[in-house]
């Protein structure tokens, strides 16, 4: 198989890492989402809950894909450097899964979101030097994840106890 065929394998590594995370995240999810989570205080911007489901579909598809893009562009530090933190970042996405819903823990799952938001700064800073869509198609990540730490730090001030 020739190397141009191979980004194609590749991409679809990626994808499928990212449905594996995004499972991973809601088998976390699931063992709560229904009965802890409904007795917690909200923030009044919440958005109903079946909208997460396809929102973070949707933001897997697009991480995948800047992923890819990132693995695609030429060898060097700067690159190594993109692919350890989007890595990084991937697990942080779903250890927070786990704290917050597994563990029923809005404060690890709020420090959690905090260290994802560095990481995803961090990735975007770097990636915008390797390939301008791939920053771009990370932004929406980036933004979605801040809107999330804003609902996370509203459950946690809304319940503490």
């Amino acid at each position: 198989m020739d190397s141009k065929n191979w980004k194609w394998w590749y991409l679809g590594f990626f994808l499928l890492l990212n449905v594996f995370i995004l499972m991973i995240g809601g088998v976390f999810t699931a063992s709560s989402v229904s009965t802890w989570y409904p007795t917690l205080e909200k923030a009044s911007w919440s958005p109903p809950n079946w909208v997460f489901g396809p929102v973070w579909t949707v933001l897997y598809v697009l991480i995948a894909i800047a992923g890819w893009l990132i693995y695609l562009t030429p060898r060097s530090a700067m690159r190594k450097k993109a692919l350890a933190i989007y890595w990084m970042q991937l697990g942080i996405n779903c250890l927070w899964s786990y704290l917050f819903f597994y563990l029923q823990s809005p404060s690890l799952g709020l420090l959690d979101i905090l260290l994802l938001l560095v990481l995803l700064g961090w990735a975007l800073f770097v990636f915008r030097f390797l390939s301008r869509f791939a920053y771009i198609i990370f932004v929406p990540y980036f933004v979605w994840t801040l809107y999330a730490a804003t609902l996370n730090v509203a459950i946690w001030m809304l319940n503490m106890k």
